[in-house]
C-alpha cells in the first residue's frame, strides 16, 4: 500500500511538474499584451510605444489599439520594430456589443491576422471573441474590475484563454488595478483561466500607466507562434516588480518557491484557505500543504516595496 501511494504521489508530482513552466525548456520572456497608439486613443506613434518598450527591457509587445470603426479597425504592424532580442505580435482591443450592465464589451485579441473581419452588424462580444478565438488568437477577458464584469459576463465568452488581472491604467482611473478577485471565483465554481497583467498603456499625461504590470511567458524561442503558444499552455507568470525563479508543488505535502528577494510567500487556495511564510529578503521557501482541502492553489510573493507576483492558478488534479 505505501509503495502503491508513493507511486501515485510521484506520477502526480511528475504531472504536475509538466503543467508548471519552471521546469519546460526555453526561456521566459517578458511581455505587454495591452497597449496603445496613435492609431486609436494612444498619445504615441506605433514605432516609438515599440521603443519604449524595447528600451525598457521587454522581449515582446502587442499595440492592441480599439477595433472600432471611429479608427478605421486597426491592427497595427509594428514587424520592422524588431531585433534579435524584441518582436512584436499583431492584436487588437475587440468590441462589439454590451455586457450584463450595458456597456461596450472589451475584449484583447493577441494574434490576430492582419485580415481579420470587422464586426458584423448586431454581433455580440461571445461572437466576436469566438471568430478571435477561431483565427487563433490568444484572447482575455479585459479589465473586468474596470468595468464591472460579472462571472456571467466571464462565462458567456466562451473559451477564452484568459482574464486580465493587473490593468495598469485602471489604477488611476477609477481605482480598479486588480482583478484577481473574479479568477478566484470562478476557480471555487471550477472554470480554469490563466491571468494576464497588463499596462494597457496610453501614454496620457494624466495616468501612470506604464510599467505597471507584465507578463513572464516559459518559451523555447522568442518568436509571435512560440509566444502564443505558451501562452495558450499557461506556461506563464505575472508581475507588477518580483520574479519566481521557480515554484514546485508536492500535492498533498508542500510547495517549494525560489524567487527574488521578498517579504512574503503565499499560497492561496478556494475561499479562505491560504498559508504564508514572512521573511526579509526571502529568496527560497517553503510551505506545508498537510492540512490542505482545496482542489488548487496559487503561489503570490510581495516584495519590500509591496509589488507582486503571481503564478496561475495550479490544479492539483
Amino acid at each position: 500500500m505505501t509503495i502503491c501511494l508513493l507511486d501515485i504521489m510521484n506520477r502526480k508530482r511528475r504531472a504536475l511538474m509538466q503543467y508548471l513552466p519552471f521546469d519546460k525548456p526555453g526561456r521566459f520572456y517578458r511581455g505587454n499584451l495591452h497597449t496603445h497608439s496613435t492609431r486609436s486613443d494612444g498619445r504615441k506613434s506605433p514605432d516609438e510605444v515599440c521603443r519604449f518598450y524595447r528600451e525598457m527591457g521587454y522581449h515582446f509587445l502587442s499595440i492592441t489599439d480599439h477595433f472600432l470603426d471611429q479608427y478605421g479597425y486597426p491592427i497595427t504592424d509594428t514587424s520592422l520594430c524588431w531585433d534579435d532580442n524584441f518582436i512584436t505580435i499583431l492584436g487588437a482591443e475587440l468590441h462589439a456589443g454590451k455586457t450584463e450592465i450595458g456597456e461596450m464589451w472589451h475584449i484583447l485579441a493577441n494574434g490576430l491576422p492582419s485580415d481579420f473581419a470587422r464586426p458584423l452588424p448586431g454581433e455580440t462580444g461571445p461572437e466576436i471573441a469566438k471568430r478571435a478565438l477561431d483565427a487563433g488568437a490568444f484572447v482575455t477577458a479585459a479589465h473586468p474590475a474596470w468595468y464591472d464584469l460579472g462571472e456571467a459576463d466571464i462565462l458567456s465568452l466562451g473559451p477564452v484563454h484568459a482574464i486580465e488581472i493587473v490593468n495598469g491604467i485602471s489604477a488611476d482611473h477609477n481605482d480598479r488595478l486588480y482583478s484577481w478577485h473574479i479568477v478566484d471565483r470562478l476557480a471555487a465554481l471550477g472554470h480554469r483561466y490563466s491571468a494576464l497583467a497588463t499596462d494597457d498603456a496610453h501614454f496620457h499625461d494624466r495616468h501612470q500607466d506604464l510599467l505597471r504590470g507584465w507578463v513572464w511567458v516559459k518559451a523555447q524561442e522568442l518568436t509571435p507562434q512560440a509566444i502564443l503558444d505558451a501562452l495558450k499552455a499557461g506556461d506563464t507568470y505575472n508581475s507588477t516588480g518580483p520574479q519566481f525563479f521557480d515554484v514546485q508543488i508536492i500535492p498533498g505535502d508542500k510547495v517549494h518557491v525560489r524567487c527574488s528577494p521578498a517579504q512574503q510567500i503565499m499560497v492561496t487556495g478556494k475561499g479562505p484557505e491560504a498559508h504564508t511564510l514572512h521573511g526579509n529578503g526571502l529568496i527560497e521557501g517553503e510551505i506545508s500543504l498537510k492540512r490542505w482541502r482545496s482542489p488548487y492553489c496559487r503561489v503570490t510573493i510581495r516584495d519590500r516595496h509591496g509589488e507582486l507576483a503571481w503564478t496561475n492558478i495550479i490544479w492539483f488534479d
